[in-house]
């Protein structure tokens, strides 16, 4: 299972497998707001959950951090949809 990581310079949340990334891209706005706008994950790497577990990876440093959250990109959205314990974090 690819480690999940995050690289504030490139304001990423990606998990690398089978040499390709799969990734989420976010913005840090100001007053602490965490705008997730694109998630992306290669045909080859599709159905196996990664998209999830690189969402709730940021969904939990936004928590940590004391962020909310935009979720722009339509996945993050579906993903606090259904996991209600993180839309406290929504702005």
């Amino acid at each position: 299972m690819a480690e999940v990581h995050h690289d504030p310079e490139g304001s990423k949340f990606f998990a690398e497998s089978k040499g390709e990334e799969a990734h989420l891209i976010y913005r840090l706005l100001d007053g602490g707001i965490l705008d997730l706008t694109h998630t992306y994950v290669p045909p080859s790497l599709r159905g196996g959950g990664l998209a999830g577990r690189i969402v709730k990876r940021a969904l939990d440093y936004a928590r940590e951090k004391g962020y909310r959250v935009i979720p722009s990109c339509w996945y993050a959205e579906a993903f606090i949809q259904r996991h209600p314990e993180y839309q406290d974090l929504l702005v």
